[in-house]
C-alpha cells in the first residue's frame, strides 16, 4: 500500500495549512498540476479540518504529517487520513498505523532507525531532516547496506536540488514545502506542481 502513495507522484506536496479557507483551493491547484498526493502537517488548529476539505477534491489522495503519537494518529484517520507521515519511528505510532491499517511512512535519520524500522516489518521510510543529516551522500550510504529500502527524503529538499534526489534509485519520491510557498496564487502553485511532476523518474 505504501509503494502506492511513495510511487504515485515524484513530489509529494508538505504542506502546512494556516487558513481553513485555503485547504480546498491549495487542493484543487496541486491536482491540477499533477500532484495527488497531499501531506497535510498536524502543526495548525485546522489540519484536521483542512484534511477533510482537500479529501473532497476529486483525484487528490490526502494524508497526514507530522503525526506524533498514537492519539495524533486517530484523530488523523478519522479526519480522512488515507497515510500517515511521521517525522520519527515508535513502536506506538507503528502499532496505531496496524491497528488502523493505514499505510505509515516513519522518518528515520539514521542506520539505527532503520534497523528498528526493519524489525516492525517497515521498510519505506522518510529520510528525515534530509540535508541536515548529510544530504545525498548519506542517503546513498544507507541506501548501500540497506538495498531494499526506499526512500522519501523531506527537509531542505527544493526545486532545484530535487531532481538530484530523485535520480538516486533508492529515492520513491521527495517531499516539499516549495510548492506553495509565499501568499497562496493558485495559477503559481499549479505551474509549480506541472513543474514538479515531470521530475524524476518512477521506481
Amino acid at each position: 500500500m505504501l509503494d502506492a502513495v511513495m510511487t504515485k507522484c515524484p513530489v509529494i506536496p508538505v504542506l502546512v495549512i494556516p487558513d481553513l479557507s485555503l485547504a480546498r483551493p491549495i487542493a484543487q491547484a496541486l491536482v491540477a498540476g499533477g500532484l495527488t498526493t497531499l501531506e497535510v502537517t498536524l502543526r495548525t488548529e485546522c489540519a484536521l479540518d483542512a484534511i477533510r476539505e482537500m479529501a473532497k477534491v476529486e483525484g487528490a489522495h490526502v494524508g497526514a504529517g507530522t503525526v506524533l503519537n498514537g492519539d495524533d494518529l486517530a484523530r488523523a484517520v478519522d479526519a480522512g487520513s488515507q497515510f500517515i507521515v511521521s517525522p520519527g519511528l515508535t513502536p506506538e505510532v507503528a502499532a496505531a498505523a496496524q491497528r488502523h491499517d493505514v499505510p505509515l511512512l516513519p522518518g528515520v535519520a539514521n542506520a539505527g532507525d532503520i534497523m528498528r524500522g526493519l524489525d516492525l516489518g517497515l521498510s519505506r521510510f522518510k529520510f528525515f531532516p534530509a540535508m541536515a543529516n548529510g544530504g545525498l551522500p548519506a542517503l546513498k550510504a544507507l541506501a548501500s547496506v540497506f538495498g531494499k529500502v526506499r526512500f522519501c527524503p523531506t527537509g531542505g529538499i527544493s526545486e532545484a536540488n530535487a531532481p538530484e534526489w530523485l535520480a538516486e534509485s533508492a529515492v520513491s519520491c521527495v517531499g516539499g514545502s516549495w510548492l506553495t510557498a509565499g501568499t497562496f496564487d493558485a495559477a503559481a502553485v499549479e505551474q509549480r506542481a506541472r513543474a514538479a511532476s515531470r521530475m524524476g523518474k518512477r521506481d
